[in-house]
């Protein structure tokens, strides 16, 4: 029987990007988790999350909700990136305890590592120094959601784990080019200029910038392994352990998508940090965790699911 069969799980941000995939994952397991609305409960207000508590009396608790955005995003909006993410996970982790959940899990935030942090990253160093200016207020705001977890297990025994995955992609990703992170926005680039004909797509940046690319389905299933496996307040990184180039990933989707026009990179745009690539040593070690979706793979799919669901997807504000 699986670890999930017959357990009862919330997960808020359940209808978002890595909470679909989180909920995909917890169904194929044959779990029915209690799937956590913006519609029906506000995560910022404490009457409303122990309303929640009230109602779905969870043993596990998988916060992915979350305001989430790209550099221009955290750049017009640092204030609520700010509050509205320290609020919710404050909120859910603070009554979790009081309310008896059994393992609470969180997504933290890889740009939350110290912009000077030695590459790969460790989950030693996540403490070492202030990370990346352009998005400081989120990242500050989920670091701070590690802290206050290992606090409620120095004082009340309680187990959550703060799971890190890298640069996230794949389908039900925000594909609005005005708060998308850099794969869900070349995504649409590529495919929208293929199918209406346009010969030219511009990429921010000069392609330099580097990062640790992960499949949402191979976070969602760290994310289980992270509530089956852990019971001690630990910080985990989720991700490939792969350092890809923008330009890679640009030179990739343009084949992909048969994408035959030019590309135009915008130097005048920002591409936040030079570098960043995961330390996976201990989810492997310690979950038997590894990525299993391949860059060019994942990025098909990706690709595939916003052609076909370009109606539904979210492509704007």
């Amino acid at each position: 029987m699986s670890y999930w069969s017959g357990k009862r799980v919330t997960v808020t941000g359940g209808a978002g990007f890595i909470g679909s995939h989180v909920v995909e994952a917890l169904r194929a397991e044959g779990c029915d988790p209690f799937v956590v609305r913006s519609s029906q409960y506000d995560l910022t207000r404490e009457n409303d999350v122990a309303l929640l508590y009230e109602d779905a009396r969870p043993e596990v608790v998988f916060h992915l909700a979350g305001l989430v955005g790209g550099i221009a995003a955290n750049k017009e909006r640092p204030a609520e990136f700010f509050y509205q993410n320290l609020t919710m996970g404050t909120l859910l982790l603070h009554l979790g305890m009081r309310f008896g959940v059994q393992k609470f899990v969180a997504a933290g935030a890889g740009c939350g590592y110290p912009q000077a942090a030695p590459m790969p990253l460790k989950e030693s160093s996540f403490w070492d120094g202030p990370p990346q200016p352009e998005s400081a207020p989120y990242s500050l705001a989920k670091r701070l959601l590690q802290m206050q977890s290992l606090a409620y297990f120095q004082q009340y025994g309680f187990n959550s784990v703060i799971a890190v995955p890298g640069n996230v992609y794949g389908p039900s990703d925000n594909f609005d080019l005005g708060a998308s992170h850099v794969v869900p926005a070349l995504v649409r680039k590529f495919v929208d200029a293929v199918e209406s004909g346009h010969n030219r797509v511009a990429a921010w940046g000069s392609g330099k910038a580097t990062r640790d690319f992960v499949y949402a389905g191979d976070v969602a299933r760290g994310m289980l392994l992270a509530a089956e496996r852990y019971d001690a307040a630990e910080l985990v990184n989720i991700s490939s352990g792969v350092e890809t180039s923008i330009r890679s990933v640009v030179e990739t989707l343009a084949e992909v998508t048969g994408f035959k026009g030019r590309i135009v990179w915008d130097d005048s745009r920002p591409e936040g940090q030079p570098r960043r690539v995961f330390d996976v040593t201990k989810a492997e070690r310690e979950m038997g965790f590894r990525a299993e979706v391949g860059l060019r793979d994942g990025l098909e799919r990706t690709a595939e699911w916003y052609r076909a669901n370009r109606a539904t997807a979210r492509l704007a504000v």
